[in-house]
């Protein structure tokens, strides 16, 4: 009863930002013949009926038996129109405190002296802000549509980073460095075998990936095994945990299994990949003849509402003989949070989790998404002296099926 009520409530309030934007459709329009005026109104009526009837389908799915993928696209559209309102709310409403800002002036002078041109001339304020709102929220609605295409179009970034304490033998080491996979949100078995082959075109000596390879449920690879298990590399693969793989945004027991069940299932599957999961513990790489750490770690995040369960002090025990170390660590906020300050003999730190919000622009001397007002390092290489962080915005996707501006991406590191 109370959920039904809660959606009831959320109905009503996008009827009334409904309402409220109706008003700058019916401004922009006002001028048209009736024809166009019907038309343009009736477009907006309809993405509003579009959204609830999508929201409603979305509630309901687990009992209506909708497929996975119409689920998925079900809750973009839900989310995509509903980022869209609030862009275009954003612009009415400054064109509304302008007005009220004006009226109130004008009742401590006289209507002569605050007479203000709202572009009679012209096209006045009032329309020129709701056609920028509309314009605004049309673009981003248009560009979430578009990035639906983008899911899978894995993007290969090639990075040469140097470093002076790099042992000889580990000079030309390529690193292929992968995250998020999130097989959960996936509905293309094919599409995700070309992205893995894509890996295997490269070559690489060695394949970390830095968590998060399920959104809930161990059970969520069960059709993707046999593709990741695929992947080679004569150093092997190695892999850490990120925030996703501990189940906490599920409710358990789920289809008959515990939690603690759900993660010994997800420790089998990298067993059953070749996979080394590295649990707060290092190893020892070597090659020409020298030897380097990787060290990996659960996740450990300065944000609170994310799990720190990792254990540096467990995983650099022991480290001290090794020159060169490389830190697989799920969350970039550690890097700051614990890395920087307590361990300045790691050389380079290796972290995804951000997915690059899925959304923004990443263009060479330029790069910009909403994430990064919640995190500093959240896509792309960063420096603190000698210290070196990468960050990948991930191989998967959750939540919005799709990417604009920031590709799933498969990270080429040559060590030089």
């Amino acid at each position: 009863m109370r959920s039904i009520w809660g959606q009831i409530i959320f109905i009503v309030i996008i009827l009334l930002i409904d309402l409220y934007i109706f008003q700058a459709v019916k401004a922009v329009s006002a001028n048209s013949s009736t024809r166009t005026k019907t038309i343009i109104q009736g477009i907006y009526v309809g993405l509003s009926i579009l959204f609830i009837t999508c929201f409603l389908l979305s509630s309901y799915s687990n009992s209506l038996s909708i497929p996975k993928i119409i689920r998925t696209y079900l809750f973009a559209m839900v989310a995509g129109l509903f980022v869209t309102k609030i862009a275009i709310i954003f612009f009415i409403a400054i064109d509304d405190v302008r007005r009220l800002f004006v009226w109130t002036v004008s009742k401590f002078q006289s209507s002569s002296a605050t007479a203000i041109n709202d572009g009679s001339d012209g096209i006045s304020r009032s329309v020129f802000l709701s056609w920028v709102g509309l314009a605004t929220g049309g673009t981003l609605f248009g560009s979430l549509i578009y990035g639906f295409g983008n899911k899978y179009n894995y993007a290969i970034k090639k990075n040469k980073l140097a470093f002076e304490n790099l042992p000889a033998g580990f000079k030309g080491l390529k690193i292929v460095h992968i995250s998020d996979i999130h097989s959960g949100s996936f509905t293309d078995s094919d599409a995700v075998r070309h992205g893995v082959e894509k890996i295997l075109n490269e070559k690489p000596d060695i394949i970390l990936f830095t968590g998060d390879l399920v959104n809930d449920m161990a059970s969520e690879m069960q059709e993707y095994v046999h593709i990741f298990s695929l992947l080679k590399a004569p150093m092997g693969i190695y892999s850490t945990l990120g925030n996703h793989d501990y189940g906490d945004y599920a409710t358990w027991p789920r289809d008959g299994i515990t939690k603690e069940e759900n993660m010994a299932n997800l420790k089998q599957l990298y067993e059953i990949m070749g996979w080394r999961l590295l649990m707060n513990e290092h190893v020892a790489l070597e090659r020409g003849g020298d030897k380097i750490a990787l060290l990996g770690i659960e996740n450990w995040s300065t944000k609170a509402r994310f799990p720190k369960h990792g254990r540096m002090d467990l995983a650099h025990k022991g480290t001290e003989e090794f020159t060169f170390k490389i830190l697989m660590s799920h969350d970039p906020s550690h890097w700051e949070g614990q890395v920087i300050p307590d361990y300045s003999d790691v050389d380079l730190m290796l972290s995804g989790h951000t997915h690059g919000m899925q959304f923004g622009v990443q263009i060479p001397g330029f790069k910009w998404s909403p994430v990064q007002y919640l995190y500093k390092q959240w896509s792309g290489l960063y420096e603190n002296e000698k210290q070196k962080l990468y960050v990948n915005p991930g191989f998967g996707f959750i939540g919005y099926p799709g990417r604009v501006g920031i590709l799933p991406e498969i990270t080429v590191i040559e060590l030089v």
